[in-house]
């Protein structure tokens, strides 16, 4: 039996089911939010490939439960009508947050590219 779950009709509503299925407690519902060749730089300084790893990662960490609070977002950037970039300001000062997007030929939107936390330079 396939569960569906909800999914990114707009590039902002990936952080915002993000936060849902990860307080939820929901690896594969996470995942659902990458696509199956997605690239995420976590945890620091490794690489995580494909959904499949990235639904293992989250899976682990989930088992913690963590609380994740929605962030606001950037401005989201768009390229043509299928690529963009989403960002966020994280709460804990932590640097910034940035994803680059797709949308697949059902019009919904998923990860291709995850950088979850990354320090900015201080001049």
């Amino acid at each position: 039996m396939t569960t569906t779950y909800e999914t990114a009709r707009t590039p902002e509503d990936l952080t915002r089911l993000f936060v849902e299925f990860s307080n939820a407690g929901d690896a594969d519902a996470v995942a659902s939010l990458y696509h199956e060749d997605a690239v995420m730089a976590f945890p620091p300084g490794r690489v995580t490939r494909g959904r499949a790893a990235i639904r293992d990662l989250w899976a682990s960490v989930l088992e913690h439960r963590p609380t994740f609070v929605p962030e606001p977002p950037l401005p989201t950037l768009v390229f043509g009508d299928d690529l963009a970039l989403t960002s966020t300001p994280p709460r804990d000062g932590a640097g910034a947050r940035a994803q680059v997007v797709t949308r697949r030929s059902d019009g919904t939107w998923v990860r291709i590219i995850d950088q979850p936390e990354f320090q900015t330079p201080t001049p």
